[in-house]
């Protein structure tokens, strides 16, 4: 009864590639973000933003969203 997933057809596989690419992406602008701002531009301590912003999609969207004094 403990059967994995598998990914059957070569769209799905396509599929799950280009999400997995896309949230890597998202993640790494939000880290490159954090890390090219100053303190002072930034919600909270910049130390903090880390651990969010490894949280899938959610994470970095946070970030974006919350994270950024406009």
């Amino acid at each position: 009864m403990n059967q994995q997933k598998q990914l059957r057809t070569p769209g799905q596989r396509v599929g799950f590639g280009i999400l997995t690419v896309l949230q890597l992406t998202f993640a790494f602008l939000a880290f490159w973000d954090l890390a090219h701002r100053e303190a002072d531009e930034v919600t909270g301590k910049k130390a903090a933003w880390v651990p969010v912003i490894l949280v899938n999609w959610i994470g970095p969207a946070a970030y974006f969203l919350f994270g950024i004094r406009r």
